[in-house]
């Protein structure tokens, strides 16, 4: 599937349900945040060696593909109702992004690019 049929499926989920008239982009960004947080929640208390091997437990597996799955629905809700191509948009960030970061000056590093003193 598409980004573009994912969109179009779940605008159909909405419309069957009439709930478009609840899918703002206030509401669909409150969700989007709710969603991460959930994500972010299986992740909290773990450590760096858990986290990497979450997908190893398979209650944890199925938690973070759902959680995935609802952020990535809620995220192309939003880009659907505020008409944002997100390959696009994805696509025109990376650009910027290796202006912002360099590789001769960001390689290994997490500084912001702020902090890398090209």
């Amino acid at each position: 599937m598409t980004l573009r049929s994912l969109q179009q499926a779940l605008a159909q989920f909405a419309v069957e349900r009439e709930w478009e008239q609840f899918h703002t982009p206030k509401n669909l960004a409150m969700a989007l945040a709710g969603e991460s947080g959930e994500l972010l929640e299986i992740f909290q208390w773990l450590t760096p060696e858990q986290s990497a091997d979450v997908m190893q437990d398979s209650e944890r597996a199925v938690q973070v593909r759902e959680e995935m799955a609802d952020v990535l629905a809620y995220l192309l809700r939003l880009a659907d109702v505020l008409d944002v191509d997100l390959e696009q948009a994805l696509a025109d960030k990376i650009v910027k992004n290796r202006r912002k970061y360099p590789v001769h000056l960001a390689q290994g590093k997490a500084d912001k690019y702020t902090q890398l003193g090209g």
